[in-house]
């Protein structure tokens, strides 16, 4: 196994077992994080919401991951959330590819992409159903996310 692939796997096993400080490890300083709802995170930010994600998921996350590739320069995987969405108490099983790039051994780069309307199905019930493929509704999604971030961020930054 490569040392790339050997950091993803690092990672996700520290995200399954909730180890915040394991997972920021695994990061470059410079790291750009990516996704659908927060959008771009540096390495401060990132780590900060995997550690409020985790923490507002009050033990009920279950990470799993497969599909583990890395090579010199970048990598990928799938991973799988299972969890209760704080907001509606609805359960949520997210599917996620993460595509990565590396410097000095660590990941610079983190992208995650998922479908926002299949998340939203599942957070929302009928609602998501209905509005959650509407850029209105995501952007909403996205801004709530966002607020709530930055209202976590203040503890520590």
């Amino acid at each position: 196994m490569n040392n790339h692939k050997a950091l993803i796997e690092k990672f996700y096993t520290a995200f399954a077992n909730q180890d915040t400080a394991t997972m920021a490890q695994c990061y470059h300083e410079e790291l750009l994080f990516e996704d659908p709802v927060f959008g771009k995170l540096n390495f401060e930010k990132a780590t900060l919401m995997w550690k409020m994600l985790i923490e507002r998921s009050k033990g009920n996350l279950k990470i799993e991951f497969h599909n583990v590739k890395a090579n010199e320069n970048s990598g990928s995987v799938t991973w799988v959330a299972t969890y209760l969405f704080s907001k509606t108490n609805r359960k949520v099983i997210n599917v996620i590819h993460a595509y990565f790039e590396f410097k000095d051994g660590l990941i610079i780069k983190h992208t995650d992409t998922f479908d926002l309307w299949k998340w939203s199905r599942q957070a929302f019930g009928f609602k998501g159903l209905l509005l959650g493929w509407s850029a209105f509704m995501q952007q909403k999604i996205k801004q709530q996310a966002q607020i709530s971030l930055e209202q976590y961020l203040k503890k520590y930054l």
